[in-house]
């Protein structure tokens, strides 16, 4: 990635103005930002998820796939092929900024999708010390900022989150993930923690791998059906709760962080999310308990009303 930055005018008057969707994983950050670019047409978005970043396991990192984007242009989103390498704040710092330049001189409008919120944070802040962890020293975070930003924070009730990302982790393996993982997984890298090796499933799977190889049996890269093998099983049930509690465990620090934005001034517009989440989880239930699909109407026209419409008004102020 470059390590050259663009330079960015002072006065808050001529800061290039952005649009931030921030929340902890999970939340729908992906869809919000597809909506807002649907509403404001010249919008172009930049992901900032630092395992996104890379090509690659697109299930297992849950990447917004193709037919979800609306034909929006989507940056930094599986663009790097060097998966074998960190990517630290400082170098997405430079390679975001000058996406966000380009965006801006082709007279679009920049909207930041995330994720990692370091990465939000190096990114955005005027002056950035890459020796520094702002989120473990005291009062470290700064509120000066280098461009012109609306927050959109969205926000989910805990208990509700939970529950969804457990489920998630479901639908991911369903969709596909443990084969995606069985051809990424190579013996000679178990517990090598780097780049797109960080990715939750990644490490929570090699103890399973380890006992079941791959190329061994086909059915070892498949989710274990009833009547196998009782100890793939516990193994395959072992990984898929480790998964879960890392993923939560991801959200609660997520979280923390956007609350150490928040309480140095950042000014995140919360938005309520919670609802939408309830009503997409019955809307599951039912569709479980039941032959025929119900209608995805109830939980869009609560997230219409909830987080769609708020955002829309607070970015159409923000521009104006």
């Amino acid at each position: 990635m470059d390590s050259s930055s663009p330079p960015h005018h002072h006065s808050n008057q001529n800061k290039t103005k952005i649009i931030v969707t921030m929340g902890a994983t999970g939340c729908g950050k992906s869809r919000l930002s597809v909506d807002l670019a649907t509403h404001f047409p010249h919008s172009q978005i930049i992901n900032s998820d630092k395992m996104q970043l890379y090509n690659g396991l697109d299930i297992t990192t849950n990447k917004i796939p193709p037919h979800e984007r609306k034909g929006v242009p989507h940056f930094l989103l599986g663009d790097l092929d060097t998966i074998d390498a960190d990517v630290l704040p400082s170098q997405f710092r430079s390679a975001a900024g000058l996406t966000i330049a380009n965006i801006v001189s082709r007279g679009n409008l920049p909207l930041l999708v995330g994720g990692s919120n370091s990465f939000i944070h190096a990114l955005l802040v005027e002056t950035f010390d890459p020796q520094v962890d702002v989120f473990t020293g005291p009062d470290s975070v700064s509120h000066l900022l280098r461009y012109d930003c609306c927050f959109l924070w969205v926000d989910v009730a805990w208990s509700v989150l939970s529950d969804y990302l457990c489920e998630r982790v479901d639908e991911m393996l369903e969709s596909g993930m443990l084969e995606e993982l069985a051809q990424f997984y190579e013996p000679t890298k178990v517990g090598v923690r780097v780049g797109l090796r960080k990715a939750i499933g990644v490490s929570e799977f090699d103890e399973y791998f380890r006992k079941y190889p791959p190329w061994e049996s086909e059915a070892n890269g498949r989710i274990p059906k009833e009547g196998c093998d009782q100890a793939r099983k516990e193994a395959y049930e072992e990984a898929v709760r480790l998964i879960k509690d890392n993923t939560c465990i991801l959200a609660k620090r997520q979280i923390g962080k956007i609350m150490r934005l928040r309480k140095a001034g950042w000014d995140l517009k919360r938005l309520d999310a919670t609802a939408t989440f309830r009503a997409m989880m019955m809307k599951k239930k039912k569709n479980k308990s039941s032959s025929a699909a119900s209608s995805d109407l109830e939980w869009r026209d609560i997230w219409e009303r909830e987080v769609m419409e708020p955002s829309v008004k607070a970015v159409r102020r923000f521009l104006q």
